[in-house]
């Protein structure tokens, strides 16, 4: 089916359920980021493809809501579509709220529908009470038309789960439970429903492969004062996994059984995140009180133990070794001629494969040549991909999983010849992501507070980025993990010893080219004075920056010195892995630089 069939389909099937509009969102019943192919029903409706967005489709109109990442992107998918971009927190922008108020003035009892099943609670308690300001249109949560008029809808995963080692995970499943009983306990809970698939991964020491580049499995898990149920397809267990689950104190039950389950809860409370658990399953509790809080495995699982941490650091190591090789090969590859985007993309996920304990990307590799570096999250397809020459900046994103440690590094390399504004901006952001890994802070302090420090030189050129300057990272998990963040928006998290968390700013200059430089940090302690306990970045990511684009004279001493330093240490980690060609390879990508 075409998009305006498929539109179509579901506005007859609006018309005889008595709908005047129907909301998609990006989630899945778990408010997944990353979510199956089952739930991908806004992609499917709109045709746009990425990661984050909203669509809205009345009778006679639609709209696609996204953020600043996706905006050439969702242009691109949309263009000749019925689907009208609305770019958020851009001004003029409305609400989706205040868009079906405007578009539904002329109808009688308007009612909106969404599938409560795949939205958390706080979405749709906001929403009703939006809506109900806009003319008293009225929501409803209980009805999905994709079951309906999406006739090859992909099923949900079954795929088998894996029990991951505690050689890695640094501590059992058991002991994970008793800590989340322990904390539940202290804030007056009786249970816990966790929703979150990483969150589950983590606390049971399993992994699966239900989501793209991301080892986790579709279930939920109830953990109440005396026992453990994993809601879960029975086809994704064997003998070894369902005996493992016993013997940490788990029992299995089908997964659509959670909701009987919830409605029979027999203790006092439980413990929800309202914004994490459907607004369906919210709402099915059938004990006397909600607790409304964050799961303890939510933040339990972003302070990385010392297996865990050993895990990284040797995941980056062998990363680290898959990139010299890469870089090493990208310039004179690029010279001889025939490489595009999608071929560089195809050679560093080769190299990465080679390495010890590699199980898949931690996400769509984003290669990204001149142009196409200014659209934040661009993927090169056979329709945009093109060929590589000796000139200009490409940006490449990429990551892997390891079975001890996931990866992320942005590295912008100079194929050539760069203009001097090209020089300028790369030189911008290197700054930026300098000065954020040489900060001191405070214990606690959250990433909103750090995220100017990044940004200085950035916004004194009258110039900015949009997207996040960092985001956890998940030890053999997904690639974006944990509340912490470091961003412009207010995000309270707090950034606390054994965190691990990117450093990435960038800019993007549309139509020309885009750079970002990121590497994987740790936060660890600096030292403890009569004002408190300060914390420190530790790069994790070992792979050189590229000096030939920087403008020494922009740069300060300071940071000339942190980038010599980094640089010496990047040769010492790797260097006993390489041979000799890439070693001197190595010797000269990280050679000191001075003004």
């Amino acid at each position: 089916m075409s998009i305006k069939e498929r539109i179509s389909a579901l506005r007859d099937i609006m018309k005889s359920e008595n709908l005047d509009a129907f909301i998609f969102p990006s989630t899945d019943p778990h408010n997944g980021e990353y979510i199956p192919e089952h739930w991908e029903g806004r992609k499917w409706i709109s045709g746009f493809n990425g990661s984050a967005g909203i669509a809205v489709v009345t009778q006679s109109k639609a709209a696609l809501w996204t953020d600043s990442r996706y905006f050439i992107a969702a242009a691109e998918n949309l263009k000749g579509s019925e689907f009208e971009l609305m770019k958020e927190k851009v001004p003029g922008t409305p609400s989706i709220s205040k868009w079906l108020g405007v578009n539904l003035a002329y109808v009688d009892n308007p009612s909106v529908g969404i599938d409560g099943m795949v939205n958390s609670q706080t979405t749709v308690s906001s929403l009703i009470y939006e809506l109900r300001n806009e003319g008293g249109i009225t929501l409803r949560t209980n009805f999905d038309p994709l079951n309906f008029i999406w006739k090859d809808r992909p099923a949900i995963p079954e795929n088998k789960i894996k029990i991951h080692s505690t050689e890695y995970a640094g501590e059992p499943s058991h002991v994970k439970i008793e800590r989340i009983r322990e904390n539940l306990h202290k804030n007056h809970a009786c249970g816990v429903l966790i929703s979150a698939l990483d969150d589950i991964a983590w606390t049971l020491n399993m992994r699966g492969n239900d989501v793209h580049c991301n080892p986790v499995f579709v279930s939920y898990l109830l953990i109440d004062p005396v026992g453990a149920t994993l809601f879960i397809n029975s086809k994704k267990l064997n003998a070894e996994t369902t005996e493992y689950l016993i013997n940490e104190g788990v029992t299995v039950d089908e997964y659509d059984n959670v909701k009987n389950r919830l409605k029979q809860y027999s203790e006092y409370n439980i413990l929800l995140d309202p914004d994490e658990i459907n607004y369906t399953l919210y709402n099915m509790v059938g004990c006397k009180e909600i607790v409304n809080g964050k799961s303890p495995a939510s933040y339990m699982k972003t302070i990385k133990n010392t297996a865990e941490i050993k895990g990284f650091k040797n995941a980056m190591t062998r990363d680290g070794v898959a990139m010299v090789k890469f870089l090493m090969w990208l310039k004179p590859a690029v010279a001889r001629g025939g490489q595009t985007e999608m071929s560089i993309d195809k050679k560093l996920t080769g190299l990465r494969a080679e390495q010890n304990l590699y199980r898949d990307i931690s996400f769509d590799t984003i290669a990204a040549y001149q142009e196409h570096g200014a659209i934040v999250h661009y993927e090169a397809t056979k329709e945009t991909d093109i060929p590589l020459i000796s000139k200009g900046l490409i940006l490449i994103d990429s990551g892997a999983q390891y079975l001890d440690g996931t990866t992320d590094i942005t590295r912008t390399i100079a194929l050539g010849d760069v203009s001097e504004e090209q020089k300028k901006i790369y030189t911008l952001v290197l700054k930026g992501h300098i000065q954020l890994e040489m900060l001191k802070f405070p214990n606690g302090a959250s990433g909103t507070q750090l995220d100017a420090i990044a940004k200085k030189d950035i916004w004194r050129e009258g110039m900015n980025y949009l997207h996040g300057t960092g985001h956890g990272v998940g030890s053999y998990l997904n690639v974006h993990e944990g509340n912490h963040q470091i961003r412009m928006e207010w995000k309270p998290a707090p950034l606390l010893s054994g965190m691990t968390v990117t450093d990435e700013p960038g800019l993007y200059l549309s139509g020309r080219f885009g750079v970002r430089i990121e590497n994987t940090l740790l936060i660890k302690q600096y030292k403890t004075t009569e004002f408190g306990e300060f914390l420190e970045f530790e790069p994790l990511t070992l792979c050189p920056i590229d000096t030939v684009p920087i403008v020494k004279k922009m740069m300060t001493d300071e940071e000339i010195l942190w980038l010599n330093q980094y640089h010496r240490m990047v040769y010492e980690k790797l260097s006993p892995y390489l041979n000799s060609e890439e070693k001197e390879w190595l010797i000269a990508s990280t050679k000191s630089i001075s003004k």
